[in-house]
């Protein structure tokens, strides 16, 4: 039988469903049959309750039901005879003025759109490549060592500088009141680390043993303390210990104890960079992808489906109330997050994801499973059991279904890559990997 669909606006449809009331009537009470040889009621043996009292006690529930289930079955059967790809779920009412002896609902919904890719020939995309320098490779070493470093009492007299380690006391003041976290003793810090405000670090080098100092310090307008932000404060602090730091040599000892299999300087650079490129392939990768998926989606005329921007508002409007929540707002699931603010993100996502789709369903861009595999182990090569790391992926279908997503976005980005017009560009390490 064919099935009429009727164009509301875009990609808005309308079906009329009907249901004969028999057929309704009859699996309600097929169902109340089953339910009552099983039903346990005061009064009554178990599967002996009476039909009518069953009726009486359960019929709403199992009516609505089997017309939940029913009018599901129908329109889903339309759906697949009218060779529709639908988007989301159906808004169901039931119609007034049916024919004798049948139910009519109207199913509105909508479906997913027609993709249209224009060539992508003409589009123009910067394809990033960097490597590893002996310079990258020394500075990853001085923060190995950093890591290791031992600390020792300078003498008494000595001033403190860049690279000791300070054991303070210190109070701070705004406008003669102290202040939350403004106060602490045998405070310790490493001067050039960073772990202080600048104003803080400066005041403190050169001081001695038992010398105490006042200045002011001046608190950033984006400081992480909002009761001090942009605030003015007076500290006084006071030196109690000066340390000063001892780095291990870049010997056959350092390799030795990171666990470098042949303990040596030569092995332990090479090792280092390995995992520098690693790291380097995998973030070269995502700058390109997105390049590449930037330039897939200026390509791509297409209408989006309301129920699939719906839906993905409220799944990032959820993960920004679970961010909330782990860093102790209170309160945070009821947080008022307006959608409008994350509608052009959810559209973006919901826009790339019908792009890929039909990319990957046109030209057979899924992943394979060769492809999957050499995903996974260049992801456990890094670990110190890699068969362990391979076995906790094959061994989770939520794990391998996310492995399989970044697949294919590569596969995407592969062709996108291979058919754009591309200007290579060398980026520095540093840059990269998001060093000053």
């Amino acid at each position: 039988m064919a099935v009429s669909v009727e164009t509301l606006e875009k990609l808005e449809r309308k079906i009329t469903l009907t249901l004969p009331v028999n057929v309704i009537q009859n699996e309600v009470q097929s169902r109340l049959r089953r339910l009552a040889k099983t039903v346990k009621m005061d009064g009554f043996r178990p599967g002996k309750v009476p039909m009518n009292v069953v009726a009486q006690r359960y019929g709403y529930s199992v009516h609505y039901e089997v017309m939940n289930d029913k009018v599901g079955e129908a329109f889903s059967t339309a759906a697949n005879e009218a060779k529709l790809r639908v988007a989301g779920q159906p808004r169901i009412t039931e119609k007034e003025g049916s024919p004798e002896g049948e139910l009519a609902f109207d199913a509105v919904f909508e479906v997913f759109p027609e993709v249209v890719l224009s060539d992508l020939a003409g589009v123009e995309v910067e394809k990033l490549s960097s490597e590893v320098t002996p310079a990258a490779i020394d500075r990853t070493l001085d923060i190995l060592r950093k890591q290791r470093r031992t600390f020792a009492l300078r003498p008494q007299d000595a001033a403190a500088q860049v690279g000791d380690r300070a054991t303070v006391d210190f109070e701070g003041k705004i406008d003669g009141e102290p202040f939350a976290g403004g106060q602490a003793q045998d405070f310790q810090f490493i001067l050039g680390d960073g772990q202080m405000l600048k104003e803080f670090e400066e005041a403190t080098i050169g001081m001695k043993v038992g010398e105490s100092k006042t200045f002011q310090l001046a608190f950033p307008a984006d400081y992480h303390g909002k009761d001090v932000a942009g605030k003015t404060a007076d500290f006084m602090v006071s030196v109690k210990k000066i340390e000063a730091a001892h780095l291990p040599e870049v010997d056959s000892a350092l390799a030795k104890s990171l666990g470098i299999a042949d303990a040596s300087v030569e092995g332990l650079r090479a090792d280092i960079q390995k995992n520098l490129e690693r790291e380097v392939k995998f973030r070269l990768m995502a700058r390109n992808k997105q390049a590449a998926m930037d330039a897939l989606v200026s390509r791509a005329q297409l209408d989006l489906p309301k129920a699939s921007v719906q839906s993905e508002l409220e799944r990032l409007i959820e993960n920004a109330r679970a961010d909330l929540k782990q860093r102790g707002i209170k309160d945070a699931d009821k947080a008022p997050i307006p959608e409008e603010v994350f509608r052009p993100q959810a559209e973006r996502r919901v826009r790339l994801g019908l792009v890929v789709a039909e990319l990957v369903r046109t030209h057979n861009l899924q992943a394979r499973p060769e492809q999957i595999k050499a995903h996974i182990d260049d992801l456990a090569a890094s670990y110190e059991k890699p068969a362990d790391v391979v076995r906790w992926y094959y061994g989770d279908n939520k794990r391998m279904a996310e492995v399989e997503a970044i697949v294919i976005e590569n596969n995407v980005t592969d062709f996108v890559l291979g058919q754009a017009k591309i200007t290579d560009k060398q980026v520095d390490f540093d840059e990269l990997m998001g060093q000053n």
